[in-house]
């Protein structure tokens, strides 16, 4: 058990519930720079800070994060998406410094993408995709440095699975990745890259998702969201919140369309959707206070100007 769990459990014994809900006040969350879960934290900071909660987001890695709900660094991870991320946080689970707490987007994809122009050309599969060495330079395109999904592309390449030993996979930011992809797309080339749903990128370039990495990605997943140990128990207000609260990929896809294509700000994006789509408050809020005790529906709508 941590220091900070084992003092919030001596002072719920000793004073009672209200007195261990009084020193939640503050939740932090991590963000780990992808669009998706940028917006998703972005929404849950409005709603806490209408409900009166202090909120630290954090820019960390996937790894990081983990290692951070483990040392009581974080509170809150909005983007564990599984099945791609089973490694990583599997170890965390078992020992139960983790807790998955809420299942809070299902419909998802995550593997290896490429235009449809390339994948009628026949680049269907895992296996074709050494077929194609010239056209892709020997390159697969990968998302920021640490990821657990360029781990495995890499070590697909380290291992000579699918005849990759020759590829390079390159790794970059979200941006920088799609940058390059829109490239080769607006040319007609091929190229292969880590994508996933829900994203803008799906509305933009007309994709087909590779079969073969299904070992490792799955198939269609779901995004958990998780915990340090004991945090609902601890701060049972907002482990209520944080299960209630579940996203879709037409919610997503629409607000990571308005920041990556449109330039809007997150906190902005959000926001606008939030006054748009107002009756979430009423089941994401079920059951939920603000951080004083009042009503938690009006407060957030106060919050937002409503």
């Amino acid at each position: 058990m941590k220091l900070r769990t084992a003092i919030s459990a001596i002072a719920l014994t000793a004073a009672g519930a209200g007195a261990a809900f009084a020193d939640c006040d503050a939740v932090s969350m991590s963000d780990v720079g992808w669009t998706d879960i940028t917006t998703t934290t972005a929404a849950a900071k409005h709603v806490l800070e209408g409900l009166g909660y202090e909120v630290d987001v954090k820019v960390l890695s996937v790894p990081v994060t983990f290692a951070s709900l483990e040392s009581d660094d974080v509170d809150v991870f909005l983007g564990n998406w599984m099945p791609a991320q089973s490694g990583a946080i599997q170890p965390y689970l078992d020992s139960g410094e983790i807790e998955q707490i809420n299942v809070n987007l299902e419909g998802t994809k995550y593997t290896l993408a490429t235009p449809t122009y390339a994948y009628e050309a026949g680049l269907q599969s895992y296996a074709d995709i050494a077929k194609f060495a010239d056209e892709l330079d020997e390159k697969i395109y990968g998302i920021e440095p640490g990821n657990e999904g360029n781990a495995y592309l890499v070590s697909l390449t380290e291992e000579d699975k699918f005849g990759l030993g020759e590829f390079d996979v390159v790794e970059s930011s979200e941006q920088g990745m799609l940058a390059q992809v829109a490239r080769y797309y607006k040319d007609e080339e091929p190229v292969v890259f880590l994508g996933w749903e829900p994203h803008p990128m799906n509305a933009n370039f007309d994709l087909k998702y590779l079969p073969g990495g299904e070992d490792f990605f799955g198939g269609e997943g779901v995004v958990h969201t998780v915990t340090r140990a004991g945090f609902s128990e601890e701060c049972p207000n907002l482990g209520t919140l944080f299960s209630n609260m579940d996203f879709t990929l037409d919610m997503e896809n629409m607000i990571m369309g308005q920041i990556l294509d449109d330039g809007a700000d997150p906190a902005d994006a959000t926001e606008a959707w939030l006054k748009d789509n107002v009756d979430v408050l009423d089941t994401w809020l079920d059951g939920v206070t603000t951080v004083d005790g009042g009503d938690a529906v009006a407060a957030v709508k106060g919050h937002l100007g409503m």
